[in-house]
């Protein structure tokens, strides 16, 4: 048999496997590039010592934010529920406040006579009067509820109570009246 030549089929065939071969090896060269980077992408995500692939690691993730939404929600409704509680709690506290200062006697001897105002939110508290005079000062509270007194309030005490809750409608501060 004559010698193989590279213009003959058999030549032809050879270079072509050739080059087929080396069209292989760098493909293989590129994939393993390729897949040594994703590796690395996988070990900042993954850390050096855990052997799970991404798919395993995904699926421990969602868990881990299930459980931590299911942790968020119990103690969101829990602050709800002592929120609720110190809500109605401060219902009843001071909320509104005012000071009327007058003279009682119309005697110029300055506005010593006073009336404050102390309600809460649903209108309720008490007012104090203390009635300065020469010679003598009288103290006189008054139960008030949803915005009226018990017993009949004086103009001074009425404005008091108007100031206290204008003042909660306004925060500008406790206002002093004449």
């Amino acid at each position: 048999m004559p010698p193989a030549t590279i213009t003959d089929t058999q030549g032809i065939i050879a270079i072509a496997a050739a080059a087929v071969a080396v069209a292989a090896l760098l493909g293989c060269i590129a994939l393993s590039i390729s897949v040594r980077r994703l590796r690395g992408a996988q070990r900042m995500v993954l850390g050096e010592h855990d052997r799970q692939d991404v798919v395993a690691h995904a699926a421990g993730m969602q868990e881990a934010f299930e459980a931590l939404r299911e942790y968020l929600d119990e103690a969101a409704a829990r602050l709800d529920g002592r929120l609720a509680g110190v809500e109605a709690a401060l219902r009843g506290t001071i909320s509104h406040r005012a000071l009327v200062r007058y003279d009682a006697y119309n005697e110029l001897s300055g506005q010593q006579s006073m009336s404050i105002a102390l309600l809460d939110d649903e209108q309720s508290g008490i007012v104090l009067s203390c009635i300065h005079h020469r010679d003598q000062a009288r103290v006189y509270g008054k139960q008030v509820r949803g915005g009226r007194g018990e017993l009949e309030l004086s103009p001074e005490e009425a404005e008091a109570v108007r100031l206290a809750l204008a003042a909660g409608q306004n925060p500008a501060g406790d206002e002093q009246g004449a």
